[in-house]
């Protein structure tokens, strides 16, 4: 009888490992950020991920404004869907260091650190 929990406990156990890597895996291919499994086996206590700061989605929104485009005209600008500015705009996505750099390259504005809402500096020049 005892075996028999145990085993019952194990199954099941295994069941909700796999139901996590199959979100993780449908997001991916839906286009959304992407997180390494591993953490997400590691955060299943917390059920919280890391999503990006309140600051950083003050300056895209500031910065996109700014340079006049829409949620779709930056998403075509860093070639990815627009649900993914959208998310980002709206705190929910899952940092991404490329894609913020995407971002960041297209808008001209530092989004992220110390220089947050500055622009970026030209390539090949060094600040002074």
């Amino acid at each position: 009888f005892i075996l028999s929990i145990c085993s019952i406990a194990f199954y099941v156990l295994q069941w909700y490992h796999r139901r996590v890597r199959e979100a993780v895996v449908s997001t991916q291919s839906t286009g959304a950020t992407q997180k390494n499994t591993a953490n997400l086996d590691r955060e299943t206590e917390e059920l919280k991920h890391e999503t990006v700061s309140k600051d950083f989605c003050v300056h895209l929104r500031e910065a996109r404004a700014k340079a006049g485009m829409t949620q779709k005209d930056l998403a075509q600008r860093i070639n990815e869907k627009p649900q993914i500015v959208g998310e980002y705009e709206s705190g929910k996505a899952l940092p991404n260091n490329q894609i913020q750099s995407k971002m960041e390259r297209a808008l001209g504005v530092h989004l992220r650190g110390k220089d947050a809402g500055k622009p970026l500096q030209p390539r090949g020049k060094k600040k002074a």
